[in-house]
């Protein structure tokens, strides 16, 4: 199971399935491509359009529970069908809202509750029927108004001069925006009834939030012993076999009576000696480079890239110094993932992307490499810790045979 603060998932940011954390449709930064962008409005209208359905058969079961309850109300077996019904009904709609407008957390949903939503969603959905109705219809207007022009038979003898053609296509594009705004505005609506009637209470925002402090603090606990048992290894491994090998070369260079072999095992001691310090600056750095502290995110970036024994392409886009905490975790995630793909992947580039979006830094690390990372290995769960301990969000995608995808989101406020 993926460890605390890590999701795995087959989509890439912006995706459909990336639902925790996510920013709205509406909300998301500008930016991306116009194809992007028509999917995301293509699929956005599609939710409202299934809003308007699941209205129409929410106000079928009201009509039909409503009868049923005059008819049936004092049995109780009746009634728990009928709350059954309704709570199945107001999930799948929080689902199609969660599928197409972003994220609408699930929380305990009671009979009452479920009715509730179910009556309060009905002029939502009408009103988005309405609105795509209104949008089809002026599309089509639109397009017999076109064609009438192009093949010589003008809609209502409407001739297209100049002035005529203007003054539609204004109005077409005033019209355009309003129809816009409005399945802009239904959206937002149905999210927000989704997160009162069927998100949690605060009793249970409250119990999940002790849920993941507690998590979190076991987690950083854990992470830390790790990372000691880490040091422990590279030292002991490294710099202490050296340290005796440097002994060991002292001591005969001690004990030797002819000058010239003396001088040979000194030069060998000094040589030594340079490859310990090398080791020790390279162990230190591991534990925390002082170049985040002194010259900041993008140097100690820098010297990842220069020591990371394949291209390493970095787009930093921060106008600001972020917290030090949030710099130090998106160092380690990118070092970790940078270290990953050039011991494991057996990649052959990395394109690392620093930005912040919505008041969250998101790092994004993405190697051309054989894929199959294991999320609850032991260094991308401790990044998970390490991204956790600060609310932050992280996610993997690494199928078979690649590319491998690290996306972490780490708060700014």
């Amino acid at each position: 199971m993926p460890q605390q603060g890590i999701r795995t998932t087959d989509a890439l940011p912006g995706g459909s399935d990336d639902s925790a954390g996510r920013l709205a449709w509406w909300d998301r930064p500008a930016g991306r491509s116009p194809r992007r962008s028509f999917r995301a409005g293509l699929r956005l209208a599609v939710g409202v359009l299934l809003g308007a359905v699941t209205a129409t058969v929410g106000l079928g079961y009201l009509v039909g529970a409503l009868l049923g309850y005059a008819a049936l109300g004092r049995s109780p077996q009746a009634r728990r069908r009928l709350g059954g019904l309704a709570r199945r009904l107001a999930e799948y709609d929080r689902r199609r809202v969660e599928r197409f407008f972003g994220d609408s957390p699930a929380g305990t949903v009671t009979d009452a509750r479920a009715v509730s939503y179910l009556a309060a969603r009905m002029p939502v959905g009408v009103l988005g029927g309405i609105v795509l109705g209104m949008m089809l219809y002026g599309a089509v207007v639109a397009c017999a108004v076109v064609v009438g022009w192009l093949v010589g038979r003008p809609v209502d003898e409407i001739e297209a001069t100049p002035l005529i053609v203007a003054y539609f296509g204004v109005f077409a594009l005033v019209l355009l925006f309003l129809a816009v705004q409005g399945v802009l505005g239904v959206a937002a609506l149905d999210r927000r009834l989704a997160r009162r009637f069927l998100g949690p209470s605060g009793r249970e925002v409250l119990e999940r939030r002790i849920t993941e402090l507690a998590t979190s603090r076991a987690g950083v606990v854990a992470a830390v012993d790790a990372e000691r048992r880490r040091i422990e290894r590279d030292l002991h491994d490294g710099v202490q076999q050296r340290l005796v090998a440097l002994g060991m070369l002292v001591g005969r260079a001690r004990r030797t009576t002819d000058p010239t072999k003396a001088a040979d095992l000194l030069r060998q001691a000094h040589e030594e000696s340079g490859r310990v310090l090398g080791d020790l600056r390279e162990v230190a750095w591991r534990v925390y480079p002082t170049a985040l502290d002194n010259l900041g995110l993008a140097d100690a970036l820098a010297r990842v890239a220069e020591h990371a024994g394949l291209p390493v392409q970095v787009d930093y886009r921060l106008a600001e110094r972020p917290a030090r905490p949030v710099e130090t975790a998106a160092y380690f995630v990118i070092s970790e993932a940078v270290t990953n793909a050039a011991k494991h992947a057996r990649a052959g580039r990395v394109d690392v992307e620093v930005v912040l979006r919505g008041g969250r830094l998101v790092v994004t690390v993405v190697d051309d490499g054989v894929g199959g990372a294991d999320p609850a290995g032991g260094g991308l769960s401790g990044l998970a810790r390490r991204v956790a301990a600060l609310d932050g969000c992280l996610r993997v995608r690494s199928p078979a045979g690649g590319p491998t995808t690290v996306v972490a989101e780490l708060p700014c406020g």
